[in-house]
């Protein structure tokens, strides 16, 4: 089971927002509305997307991490190394 699992209903509903947000987006870009004004909605999309990414790093070392300790050192430290490449990705991002 994914660690997000029990905040999947939060999770669905700020993505939902974020969606509702890039149409807005979209609709900026139509009516031609002024560059800097649609560069900081853009950001603020970021922001929100990065926010959520940022809530599954930490669902997943809670969870998924914790729940690998449990189990031995190898499989610890798979999890914590498929967490920093999760981690690097959103970084670049």
């Amino acid at each position: 089971m994914p660690g997000y699992t029990l905040s999947k209903d939060d999770y669905l509903k700020r993505l939902r927002r974020i969606e509702g947000q890039v149409r807005g987006l979209q609709r900026m870009i139509n009516e031609d509305t002024y560059c800097i004004d649609v560069l900081t909605q853009i950001s603020s999309v970021t922001k929100a997307l990065q926010g959520v990414g940022i809530g599954l790093v930490d669902e997943h070392l809670r969870h998924c991490v914790h729940d690998a300790a449990n189990e031995g050192e190898e499989a610890f430290d798979a999890k914590i190394s498929e967490a920093t490449v999760a981690i690097e990705r959103l970084l670049r991002s």
